[in-house]
């Protein structure tokens, strides 16, 4: 299983009817396909761990943001591990890093599009 970026899955997650609940800092989400997720922020960073009670499968997305670049990394139900890396430069936003596959992937998007 692939794992996009945070922001990305986050979206997804709320787009799903996730039904959330906590404070800004720790909350807790349960979506309508059985997830389980609790959310963690402390500055910069941002931990998330999962869980699906009928599966028993769990994984994790951690993500530390400095300036302008936001590193993330964590690990698929199956254990595979993946990092990525976001960057922003004015209208151009930048996504590198390597999937839970072992896969490379490059993205940069602007105005204009994805490339």
């Amino acid at each position: 299983m692939k794992y996009l970026p945070c922001i990305i899955m986050l979206l997804a997650a709320s787009s799903s009817y996730a039904a959330c609940y906590g404070s800004s800092s720790f909350y807790s989400c349960n979506d309508q396909s059985g997830n389980n997720y609790n959310v963690q922020k402390f500055g910069n960073q941002t931990n998330m761990q999962g869980y699906n009670p009928s599966t028993g499968n769990t994984w994790n997305q951690n993500s530390s943001t400095y300036g302008n670049t936001t590193y993330q990394n964590g690990h698929d139900s199956n254990g595979n591990s993946w990092n990525g890396t976001i960057q922003k430069f004015g209208d151009t936003t930048t996504y590198s890093g390597t999937d839970s596959q072992g896969n490379t992937y490059y993205k940069s998007c602007n105005k204009f599009g994805c490339y």
